[in-house]
């Protein structure tokens, strides 16, 4: 297998791995709309409505950080057959921004998972935890 083969083959799998974000994505979305379509229909009071609206926003930001990944992976792809110092340095800005944006999603869910897990009367101590 040439040189030319192997780029080729890295640059589809790369393309595909992006492909796999964006279906990711749009499932995301769309259950997102779905279920944020269908709360007020739900008769549960208004701490209810709000813990709904936090695990619509909660499962919309895991789907989105697995996309995320995926982007990542699809930029580690890049990275390995691009030529130039410029397109490394481009790939290496976007990889950046993307695990960063991953960190601080990752960091709101699980400051969400304690809130949640923490009885009511222990809430404002958990809160600082994080």
């Amino acid at each position: 297998m040439d040189l030319d083969a192997v780029k080729t083959l890295t640059i589809w799998l790369a393309t595909m791995t992006e492909g796999i974000a964006g279906i990711v994505i749009a499932v995301a979305v769309i259950e997102a709309a779905f279920r944020t379509a269908v709360l007020p229909f739900r008769d549960r009071g208004p701490d209810a409505s709000h813990e709904a609206k936090e695990e619509v926003r909660l499962r919309l930001g895991r789907w989105l950080a697995l996309a995320l990944e995926f982007e990542l992976g699809a930029d580690i792809l890049r990275t390995a057959v691009a030529p130039t110092w410029s397109e490394i340095g481009q790939l290496a800005a976007i990889a950046a921004v993307r695990t960063a944006l991953n960190f601080f999603l990752q960091r709101e869910i699980d400051k969400a998972a304690v809130r949640r897990s923490t009885p009511p009367g222990q809430a404002s101590t958990a809160a600082g935890a994080g």
